[in-house]
């Protein structure tokens, strides 16, 4: 009877509790299919936006990169925009430093050295329609630029994490603010005008000191001072920087940066050209003469016989007295002198440059958190 007592008051037990248990069981199990669900839902929508940039994922870099440089302006082929002579393409250099400053901005801070060069002999068809003009004027300069500048470089592809999350390739856009010093200088050639020989003969000089076009001379200032011609230019100016460019990452903490960056000056005269020729007895030196009318020298300024068929195709040499010095002075029609249709340059129109660059970049600041287990 014992045995039978246990028996029942056990199976009552099995009555009552089990399918509590049971119940507790599914609801537990329906709970964690629900948060799974529910968890995939919200990993499903998430897009990456909602990623924090905060200060410690700043981060700075530095490097170099090595450049080349395109002139356009007064002694380009042609006067149309971006017209440039690849063969005359230049080396130039820079030292650079950038902050990341959020996901798709940095700022960076550069010193650069560029050389420019042009020349009418190298880039003028003598029997072309309109180039055979420039052939006959026969100028040349080279400048070195010393340039300050500031950018703002705007990734295209954003990174939202430190630096070690930065996207493999990316491209982007850059503008800024510069400042730069410049000389434009030109190869003395051998003789002056009358044939004597230059104490300057083959040295590149300095030529804004020289006037060449008459900024300097006493005959184009008024009693009061002011400028009847063209003033001085100054040899520091500023320019705006823009370009596009793709950086690629390298390693952990090396990119690789290809950009390609104009330069939009405020003068005209990087290549010491711009307005009309002057009477060249206002000029105060032999070299400031030669320098300014160079149509009548029988070799360019690299030393090569220049072809004097093509240029008395296109005018014929005059004599005129000099009103301020009372010499006489045998030129081209149209160059070295004053009067109609005797522009050196063209003034309307500021150069530019081009530089072409190959950047490689350090990270040398930048924290980063590792996942802590537990």
């Amino acid at each position: 009877m014992r045995l039978i007592k246990h028996i029942g008051l056990l199976l009552l037990m099995m009555i009552f509790f089990v399918p509590d248990d049971v119940q507790a069981q599914r609801q537990l199990k329906n709970s964690k299919s629900y948060l799974k669900k529910r968890n995939v839902k919200k990993v499903g929508k998430y897009k990456g936006g909602s990623i924090h940039f905060d200060k410690n994922k700043r981060y700075l870099s530095a490097g170099m990169s090595l450049d080349a440089t395109n002139y356009f302006g007064d002694l380009a082929p042609s006067s149309k925009n971006g017209s440039t002579n690849p063969s005359l393409t230049r080396p130039a250099f820079s030292l650079f430093a950038q902050f990341r400053y959020s996901p798709n901005l940095t700022f960076r801070g550069s010193l650069s050295w560029a050389r420019l060069k042009a020349d009418d002999f190298e880039s003028q068809d003598p029997y072309g329609e309109s180039s055979r003009f420039r052939y006959v004027r026969n100028l040349s300069f080279r400048n070195d630029i010393k340039e300050l500048a500031f950018t703002a470089v705007w990734d295209i592809f954003g990174n939202h994490g430190t630096f070690l999350n930065r996207v493999f390739v990316t491209p982007y856009v850059f503008a800024g603010v510069a400042v730069f010093h410049h000389n434009p200088r030109a190869k003395a050639p051998e003789v002056d005008r009358s044939g004597v020989p230059l104490e300057e003969a083959g040295q590149w000089v300095a030529l804004r000191p020289l006037g060449t076009e008459g900024q300097l001379s006493p005959h184009y200032t008024t009693q009061e001072g002011e400028r009847l011609h063209v003033k001085p230019y100054s040899t520091i100016q500023p320019s705006i920087p823009v370009g596009l460019g793709f950086r690629a990452k390298l390693n952990k903490r090396w990119d690789f940066e290809f950009e390609v960056g104009y330069r939009y000056l405020f003068t005209d005269y990087i290549d010491d050209i711009s307005g009309m020729y002057v009477d060249l007895g206002a000029l105060d030196s032999e070299l400031a003469k030669v320098m300014s009318d160079r149509s009548a020298e029988p070799v360019s300024a690299s030393g090569q016989p220049r072809d004097f068929e093509a240029i008395n195709a296109v005018t014929s040499q005059i004599t005129y007295t000099s009103k301020y010095d009372g010499c006489e002075y045998t030129v081209y029609a149209g160059y070295g002198h004053e009067g109609v249709d005797n522009n050196r340059g063209k003034a309307e129109d500021n150069d530019m440059y081009i530089v072409t660059s190959f950047r490689i970049s350090y990270i040398i600041t930048g924290s980063f958190k590792r996942a802590k287990f537990r």
